[in-house]
């Protein structure tokens, strides 16, 4: 499959990843992740093994299009919940000193 990655064409093939990603061990994931095979690999550090770019020149973007059309499961963190009840100035600072405030 023919894609474009910080503005260069590649011609990448699912086993041609498979190939490229065997034997690298695999970074902390803090961002959006590919799975391939049986690990999951940070983004950046699949589009800069697949390219033999420095990571800046690309977005996490362009690999995970590409990565998903070749068929692999990307994923992204899940977003954290907000709090369900806020407290408010007076109530946070009484917590954090353990004085309960008056309502």
């Amino acid at each position: 499959m023919r894609c474009v990655i910080a503005r260069f064409p590649f011609e990448l093939t699912r086993s041609g990843v498979l190939d490229s990603m065997k034997g690298v061990k695999p970074e902390k994931v803090v961002g959006e992740s590919v799975i391939i095979g049986r690990r999951t690999y940070p983004v950046k550090q699949v589009g800069e093994v697949i390219t033999r770019q420095d990571r800046r020149d690309f977005s996490a973007d362009e690999v995970l299009r590409a990565m998903t059309k070749l068929g692999f499961t990307c994923r992204s963190l899940p977003q954290t919940a907000a709090p369900t009840s806020a407290l408010g100035p007076l109530q946070h600072a009484s917590a954090v000193l353990g004085v309960r405030a008056a309502v």
